[in-house]
């Protein structure tokens, strides 16, 4: 069986599981979703779809007006000729509500609260009814903070699919997310939430990576690293990780574990005090031609003022880069 991810316009994702010799669109409207689909036989291209990852058989029964070569050449597919050969993340041209899904609401019970720094929370949480939760590396999730209604959008920081679901927020005065981790969630108490979504994933690459980490934009990065190293990773992967403090650098001894099974390696920096461990200043201090001249593949997620600064840093350096991926971390408000 392949499974299919699929990211829909508003930024769900659902992943399903295809039979052998299966269609995608055979896949969803096996399982209840209705992608957009007309004629069924390759002929109107109304559910032409962009494959980012994977492998797959075009299938050879479509005409010309449905896919052209050039749009078979940059990735794009048509959902009922299409048959995965391996696990593929397919943007579908829908809303997951017009393609009649509805977002899952989850019940988890909270595993553990650490506080790695006085700044931020490790929220662990384990489904209810041991029911998995599978995402793509790099994704979100809308949790509900207890009796308020309201919910915060916080990465994945553990694999897809495992049995505990890890989060690292960074608390914010009066936040309300910040208060309730703060002063009154207790361990076997529940949390409901709602996932995945965001485009911001890892893909797959035959180039190296540069990963770049604001605070707890470090989140994403962790469930990547655990991807990448789960399904033996070749491509050279560089982290760059820039924090206020340096009690704020956390999953350190994390890091150090994938150095051991990927070619991975990181840099860290210190911007608000003077720090005698790490580099002062702030990750932009590593972007240079001189030190990355190759084509990589870049992520960035972090806080706007650190993404932009990122983003103008590579352009003024006139460094090339094959595919630019961002996340911007921006607090909700109370």
């Amino acid at each position: 069986m392949a499974k299919i991810a699929l990211n829909f316009e508003d930024g769900f994702t659902r992943i399903i599981e295809g039979w052998n010799g299966e269609t995608v669109a055979n896949t969803a409207y096996r399982l209840g979703i209705n992608v957009p689909l007309d004629c069924g036989d390759g002929a109107c291209g109304t559910c032409k779809c962009k494959v980012r990852s994977g492998q797959y058989d075009l299938g050879d029964e479509y005409i010309e007006d449905a896919l052209s070569e050039e749009e078979a050449a940059n990735g794009f597919a048509l959902a009922c000729q299409m048959k995965p050969q391996s696990d593929v993340v397919v943007d579908i041209f829908a809303s997951s509500t017009a393609c009649k899904i509805k977002s899952e609401t989850i019940a988890t019970t909270i595993e553990s609260i650490e506080f790695p720094s006085p700044e931020i929370v490790k929220l662990v949480v384990k489904p209810t009814a041991g029911k998995l939760i599978n995402f793509l590396a790099g994704q979100y999730a809308n949790i509900e903070v207890p009796n308020s209604g309201k919910t915060r959008s916080y990465s994945f920081s553990s694999l897809s699919g495992s049995n505990s679901l890890e989060f690292l927020v960074r608390l914010v005065p009066y936040g309300l997310m910040s208060d309730y981790l703060k002063n009154e969630a207790k361990v076997g108490e529940t949390l409901t939430l709602s996932a995945p979504f965001g485009s911001f994933y890892v893909r797959e690459s035959d180039k190296p990576m540069l990963f770049f980490a604001g605070g707890t934009g470090i989140a994403p990065f962790l469930s990547m690293l655990e991807t990448l190293a789960i399904n033996g990773s070749k491509q050279a992967i560089q982290l760059f990780y820039g924090a206020t403090t340096d009690e704020n650098l956390v999953e350190i001894a994390r890091l150090d574990e994938f150095k051991k099974k990927l070619p991975f390696d990181y840099s860290l920096c210190v911007s608000a005090e003077k720090s005698e461990k790490y580099a002062n200043g702030f990750v932009t201090q590593w972007i240079s031609k001189q030190h990355l001249p190759d084509s990589y593949e870049a992520y960035i997620c972090g806080p706007p003022p650190m993404v932009d600064a990122v983003k103008d840093s590579i352009s003024s350096e006139g460094i090339e880069l094959s595919n630019f991926y961002m996340e911007k971390f921006v607090p909700t408000g109370n």
